[in-house]
């Protein structure tokens, strides 16, 4: 069964990716990496709300999630 995402959860899934890609291009430091790390605290405070409101198992939630911002990422594909 398909879970209904309200688009702010995807959204904030890809402020993370990005988050984490530019984290990771540069070397290692608290302060560069702190976006990031913000995002996802912030990514995974949501989603377990959503899974609790809903009554979803968060896991479920979680994956549904990545995956719509992963899809969402992705340039669109030729033929």
């Amino acid at each position: 069964m398909a879970i209904e995402l309200p688009d702010h959860l995807v959204q904030l899934q890809r402020e993370a990716n990005m988050a984490r890609q530019q984290a990771t291009t540069r070397e290692y430091s608290a302060e560069g990496w702190k976006p990031w790390l913000d995002a996802v605290e912030t990514v995974h405070a949501a989603v377990t709300a959503y899974a609790k409101e809903t009554g979803t198992p968060r896991h479920e939630v979680e994956e549904a999630v990545k995956t719509a911002a992963r899809a969402e990422a992705a340039p669109p594909s030729e033929g």
